[in-house]
This record gives structure tokens, sequence and C-alpha cells, in this order.
């Protein structure tokens, strides 16, 4: 089965020539949640405006279920309705879907009740809190019903509770709707809670590719890319190379228990 969106060997240049997107092939599949890792300046941003269109790259391509984009204005009209993107907390969704109004409103309110904003359909912008206005830039993108939906630092300014509620309402529109989505982020310890797949961004380049688990066990690429390990899959490390622990590599709290529970277990014996 072909995934939802691909890339191969895209390259963006900016005018001033800085190279952007350096040949960079990548794949999101349905029914998965995609990290793209990465400091500032890793291209993450670029990636995300290219595969929705607001940018053109120099060379490569994009796929969606394995069809290349076309670049004319139809083409582009269709990638932007079937990728939906939210940057920081602006909605790209389409201004005009050319539907009949009854139908707009339908999907408005359908949207508002998945992302749990349909209680703040008459208060002022101004008056929702960080936390609501990323909810409801997700409800404005959600509303063309994509099928892949693209979030840039998703999680950036919310408090805990803030978090928990965005993570659980990304695993529903993942799991719900089969959605194929993407989510860049430098936050690690967010990438082992809701990532299935992951890709590690450098000077425009993909670095390394795989599970969370397998990027993981290359920490000194990490760092080189001013990224680190998630706290909990450092402190396993600390307990198996500095405490001489056989513990084995966990980065969510659920792990490391299950794991130090088995270590336990093991000294009773």
């Amino acid at each position: 089965m072909n995934p939802a969106i691909e890339t191969r060997e895209l390259c963006y240049t900016y005018e001033d020539g800085t190279a952007a997107l350096d040949h960079v092939s990548l794949r999101a599949e349905r029914g998965r949640i995609t990290g793209i890792l990465g400091a500032n300046g890793a291209g993450k941003s670029t990636l995300f405006l290219n595969l929705n269109g607001v940018l053109t790259p120099q060379s490569g391509e994009v796929l969606l279920d394995g069809a290349p984009v076309r670049r004319d204005r139809k083409g582009l009209a269709e990638l932007r309705r079937r990728v939906g993107i939210v940057y920081r907390d602006i909605s790209f969704g389409a201004v005009n879907l050319g539907l009949p109004e009854a139908e707009v409103r339908r999907r408005v309110e359908a949207a508002m009740e998945r992302t749990g904003v349909a209680h703040l359909r008459d208060k002022p912008t101004h008056a929702l809190s960080f936390g609501q206005k990323k909810r409801a830039a997700i409800a404005g993108v959600l509303v063309m019903k994509p099928e892949v939906l693209i979030l840039d630092e998703p999680t950036a300014g919310l408090d805990p509770q803030g978090v928990s509620g965005l993570l659980a309402l990304l695993e529903q529109l993942r799991d719900g709707l089969n959605m194929a989505i993407l989510l860049a982020t430098h936050d690690m310890d967010l990438v082992p809670l809701c990532c299935d797949d992951a890709y590690l961004l450098g000077g425009g380049r993909v670095l390394a590719a795989g599970t969370p688990e397998e990027l993981f066990r290359q920490p000194g690429l990490l760092r080189e890319n001013h990224l680190r390990l998630p706290r909990i899959a450092h402190l396993m490390d600390i307990l198996h190379d500095k405490d001489g622990l056989d513990a084995g590599p966990a980065a969510t709290i659920g792990a490391a228990r299950r794991e130090i529970l088995r270590l336990l277990k093991e000294e009773e014996r």
C-alpha cells in the first residue's frame, strides 16, 4: 500500500542561497503519527510548507497515494484540500471549499465537537486560552476532511494538562479517522508518548529514520544535532552504563516501571 504522503529527493533553496531542504525523502503512513525531529533551523517548517504547497521545491517531488502532485492550480488545490497544516496556531485550511452552506456548517460543527471546542463557538478569539486556540486551529483544518494532518510544534506553550489533552486528540484522529499525522518537535519527551515513526532532520537533510526507539539508540547523533534522549531513556542509560544494572532501554514511565520491576524480581530469585 502506498503511504498517504511521501517525498522523494525534495530540495528547496531560499533566495539568499541557503539550502533548507537537501534531497529529503520520507513517507508517512495512514493510522500512524510520524515525528519530524530536529533543532531550530533543521528544515522542519520548510518541509511542511512544501508538503502543503505553500512553497514550491526546486527539485524532487511530493506524492499523495503514490501519485506525484501536479504543481498547476488544480493540483495545488487538491493538495491543500487533502493535506491540512496547522503552523503554530494558524490553520492553513481552505477558505472556500465550494460546498453548500449547510454542508459547511455540518462539517464545522463536527470538527468542533471532535476537537472539544464546540462550547467555545461564540467566544471571541482573544478570549481563548493558548490550548483552546490550538484546538480551534486544528478544527479549522478538519473541516476540509484531510487525509494528512501536519502540525508544527503543536505542544509549544502548553501546560501539562494542555499537552495531555492534545496528545489524546491526536491519537483519536489517528485511530478514529485513520489519518496520517506528521508533527515537528524538538521536545524529545513528547516523541515516545505519541510517535509511531520518526525522522531526524539536520541541515535540511534526513540524518536518521525509524521507530523512536531506534533513534534513541543513537544518543551521540541526537546530541550532535542539539537534541537529547527523553529524560526517562537517559535515566535508564545511566542505570545501565554507570550503575551496572542490566536495565534495558525504556523511554516512557510505563516502560521504565516494567523494566525496573523485572530487575527487582530477578534479584529476588
